[in-house]
This record gives structure tokens, C-alpha cells and sequence, in this order.
């Protein structure tokens, strides 16, 4: 299963982004064979509007069947939620931290905007 983690870099050693659509990348975690992969997101961090619904569409493109991020606004889980993708959340850890937590059912599912 993929996990797509907003991260401040590309490494399983950074810190959550706590924003979603602005986030500086994301982290795709394969809980089946630990392999990450990264997703660059700088196009949207300057974006006037539109990032986090942007963000979404990369993420379910990218075959993620779960975001953990800090923050999800409504425009993205309005185009995550209906897809699929569970959004669960996480802060003040690492992208290494969160997926642990997410694989030992220790992070809480959002079903609805955070911000």
C-alpha cells in the first residue's frame, strides 16, 4: 500500500509538512517493501490558488491510497475523499515516524477539512 506523507524535503528523515497543498514534497511510502520514492511540489507552494486540489490529483495519479499530512484543506479532501484516499493525521514528527505510526494503526483518520 502507498502512503504519500507531506514532507519539508525528500528524505525519510524530514519533518511532515504541515501543510498539504503547499507542502515541499511528498514522500510516497510503500508499507509492502518500504520503498519511498519522491514527488516534488514546488509548482504548487507558489500557486495563487488551487494547491491543495492540484496536490490531490498528483497524489491519487501517483496511486496513494493515504495521505498523512499535518493539514488537509476542503478543496483536497473534496477530490481525495470521494477517490478513495483515507487522510489521516500526523504532526511534529518524521516521514520515517508517521508511517510507523501509520502501519501500527496509531494515527487518527480525518473525515473532514482540517483547515
Amino acid at each position: 500500500m502507498k502512503l504519500a506523507i507531506s514532507a519539508t524535503e525528500a528524505s525519510l528523515d524530514a519533518p511532515i509538512d504541515p501543510r498539504f497543498g503547499r507542502a515541499a514534497c511528498f514522500v510516497i511510502v510503500d508499507t509492502d517493501g518500504n520503498a519511498a520514492t519522491m514527488i516534488d511540489n514546488t509548482a504548487n507552494q507558489a500557486a495563487t490558488h488551487g494547491a491543495g486540489l492540484q496536490a490531490a490529483k498528483v497524489i491519487i495519479e501517483a496511486g496513494a491510497a493515504a495521505v498523512i499530512s499535518g493539514h488537509v484543506g476542503p478543496k483536497a479532501f473534496d477530490v481525495l475523499h470521494p477517490a478513495g484516499v483515507k487522510i489521516f493525521h500526523a504532526e511534529n514528527t518524521t516521514v520515517r515516524q508517521a508511517a510507523q505510526s501509520y502501519q501500527k494503526g496509531q494515527l487518527q483518520q480525518v473525515f473532514s477539512a482540517t483547515v
